[in-house]
């Protein structure tokens, strides 16, 4: 149950109601007209903007039109009170028999409340990570993991059929530089001493055991081939030692994906999906030979002053036309991007979501203008861009890894504080802002640490349960019908900004679902569980708030009902961060 639609629909009611609008029905539209919590709630439960944006189509006056629609409104039995405000706002004061109704629906609804439908199952591919395969993750896509994969849950909590998808850069250059240094490591494996891993390629210890395992396999074999025959062989063991670290590295977080795409793929056959790409845009009229003039700045690896094969972006919103073939009839590396997009186009993915690294900025427009051009403007591209993560320790900057060599691995920040701060502390702040991650204040257990407050929410909830059956010899809580026992009890103004809290629930998954922001959720749990810990407290202060009364069972299990809901939301958004909701905490 959505009480903000359900309102919305009884305000859309009653402005067709109005003689005003009859006269002037084919003028009017109620997209605009919507209904949320108001900005300071004292001022009641509900709002609308609806004499705001219709007074000006209909020549009214908003404070007018808003007494009119008031009036209408005031006939509707779970509307307890109505004021008119500003320039023409209209809060609406909930009866508490309707939000029994509403606690009574949350709660027959289950883990189900505030699932949407709003995706209506269409196919929505989720690309996060796809970090080079050429080393362990490090807390830069730490946070772009979380992000994607919590974005991902979301979208199939909203209805979306979701596919979480990996893409292994597995064809570039950096992957014969992997190569050559496990073959290092190799070396050094079989007795050779190295000094000093050469400028250029990767120094990390993580290679190490992936030189140990070449020596298990091969022993002195490879030492004796040319370059051209060990390359190939080191090259398919690198990566899959490298993917086994990385999916290893991306379960210690909770990441799972459906898809690994290789690049490979793209290139295989004669690289058949490429020129299935290009064909495809030559067919569409995006495709043209010419010269590109040379970038402003430092030339690009691709840039030729030659005739190219070009792709006409600039007609599909890009800032420069961009090279697939070169001169020698090679792809660059922006064909295989085209390619990939091409490829999830025809696997039937009408919504496409890429999770990048702020430094890929630049990629925005060109994948934007790929999207339009393969799609014929069919699809939907939307590109999240995540910000910096620095670290922190005790507001001291954290030193480098030892182990990676030059930065700080996801795997090290998990280890040291556990998913679950790591995971909710990564949503909570808007992806496209810096993050300071404090390792002493994500391990605090106080209310300034977000993910311990929310947790601790959930715990207390079933710390009720388990009271309630000490209180009450031979009560099955599985038992107890809450829906029914919620109605005529759950009364006290505090019980009722739960209840109305909880009723935020939906609206806040469809917008965050809508604007692919699951920081959203995050901080709504955060607000909910300050609204559940404000409640307990008050029931330390009077003991006629407490959840549990063993001298009156009903309102005990009415209360009973209410934390059950509790419960449940909180349940739910942790999942939808991809983190624990515990049962107890110590």
């Amino acid at each position: 149950m959505n009480l903000f639609k359900d309102f919305e629909g009884r305000v859309v009611n009653a402005l067709k109601s109005l003689d005003v609008i009859k006269a002037n029905q084919d003028d009017i539209s109620f997209e605009r007209v919507a209904v949320e919590p108001p900005r300071d709630a004292s001022h009641g439960d509900v709002a609308t903007n609806a004499a705001m944006v219709l007074a000006k189509p209909l020549g009214s006056n908003p404070r007018a039109l808003a007494q009119l629609i008031s009036d209408v409104l005031r006939e509707d039995s779970d509307i307890e009170d109505i004021t008119v405000a500003g320039p023409g706002f209209i809060n609406l004061k909930l009866s508490k028999s309707y939000w029994q109704r509403t606690l009574a629906a949350m709660i027959d609804a289950g883990d189900q409340y505030g699932r949407s439908d709003m995706g209506a199952g269409s196919k929505v591919n989720v690309e996060y990570v796809s970090a080079n395969p050429t080393g362990p993750m490090h807390v830069g896509h730490c946070r772009g993991a979380v992000v994607g994969d919590s974005l991902a849950n979301l979208l199939s909590f909203s209805g979306f059929e979701v596919t979480k998808e990996y893409y292994i850069n597995d064809a570039g250059s950096q992957i014969d530089v992997l190569a050559r240094s496990v073959f290092l490591r190799y070396r050094e494996a079989l007795g050779e001493t190295i000094a000093e891993i050469p400028a250029g390629l990767y120094p990390g210890d993580y290679l190490v055991p992936v030189g140990q395992a070449l020596v298990d396999e091969f022993g002195t074999k490879l030492r004796g081939m040319s370059e051209d025959e060990w390359l190939p062989i080191i090259k398919e063991r690198a990566i899959d030692a490298m993917m086994a670290m990385i999916r290893d590295d991306l379960a210690s977080l909770n990441v799972v994906h459906d898809v690994f795409y290789s690049e490979r793929q793209l290139h295989a056959d004669g690289a058949k999906i490429i020129r299935e790409a290009i064909n495809d845009l030559t067919f569409k009229g995006h495709i043209y030979k010419g010269k590109l003039p040379p970038p402003k700045g430092k030339l690009p690896e691709d840039w030729e002053d030659r005739e190219q094969t070009l792709f006409k972006s600039t007609d599909v919103g890009d800032d420069i036309d961009r090279p697939l073939i070169k001169s020698d009839g090679s792809y660059t590396y922006f064909a295989a991007d085209v390619a990939y997009f091409y490829d999830k186009f025809e696997r039937g993915y009408k919504e496409m979501v890429y999770i990048l690294g702020a430094d890929h900025g630049g990629y925005v427009k060109r994948l934007e203008a790929v999207a339009k051009a393969v799609s014929e403007g069919k699809s939907t591209l939307t590109v999240l861009l995540c910000q910096m993560v620095k670290l922190y320790r005790d507001g001291q900057p954290v030193r480098m890894s030892k182990r990676s060599g030059d930065f700080v691995t996801l795997r090290e920040v998990v280890d040291e504080v556990g998913r679950d701060p790591v995971r909710f502390m990564m949503l909570y702040r808007k992806s496209s802002e810096p993050l300071d991650f404090d390792f002493a204040k994500v391990t605090d257990q106080s209310k300034d640490n977000p993910v311990f407050y929310v947790q601790y929410a959930h715990a207390r909830c079933h710390s009720v349960f388990r009271q309630a059956v000490e209180a009450f010899e031979g009560l099955d809580l599985e038992s107890v019908n809450y829906s029914t026992a919620v109605h005529d009890h759950i009364c006290d103004e505090s019980e009722i900004q739960l209840v109305a809290k909880l009723a935020e629930f939906p609206r806040i998954v469809e917008s965050a679902a809508a604007t692919q922001e699951p920081h959203r959720v995050v901080f709504y749990l955060y607000d909910l569980a300050g609204t559940f810990h404000s409640h307990w407290n008050k029931g330390k202060e009077s003991k006629e708030l407490r959840f549990i009364n063993n001298k009156k069972p009903e309102l005990s299990m009415a209360r009973l009902g209410l934390v059950r809901a509790v419960a449940a939301v909180l349940k739910s958004g942790l999942s939808i961060a991809g983190t624990d909701a515990p049962l107890e905490m110590r």
